[in-house]
């Protein structure tokens, strides 16, 4: 049988969410990397004055790219805590997992190019 729905609990999910995002920030390096670059692309935007549509695509890889990260790193804890010792099992679901994070940056690079470089007059 189903919990009842509980607003309590829906505020106890959002605090476990927000603790998940400071250990994120806290323990991994790549979220400094991909903050630098999302602070980059909204920058540019504003400089830009780009329009409501640019803007979607924007936010929408800069949320990918992080959530990407955070699977990324979700996925290498548990490894971690499953096989501490190297495994080539393990190896293999964690260079995948890294892949995703991989995939997804270079489609945001590419949006970012497609919207910004004619901005700049390259394209």
């Amino acid at each position: 049988m189903a919990k009842k729905f509980s607003i309590i609990d829906r505020f106890k999910s959002m605090g476990f969410a927000l603790a998940g995002i400071r250990t994120f920030f806290k323990e991994e390096h790549n979220a400094y990397v991909h903050l630098v670059a999302a602070i980059v692309a909204i920058g540019l935007g504003f400089y830009f004055g780009i329009d409501r549509t640019e803007w979607v695509l924007i936010i929408l890889c800069i949320g990918l790219v992080f959530a990407a990260e955070v699977f990324n790193t979700s996925i290498e804890a548990l490894a971690n805590h499953v096989e501490p010792n190297w495994d080539k099992g393990i190896e293999k679901v964690k260079d995948l997992a890294a892949a995703a994070v991989l995939i997804v940056s270079i489609m945001a690079l590419l949006v970012g190019l497609i919207i910004f470089l004619p901005k700049m007059g390259i394209f």
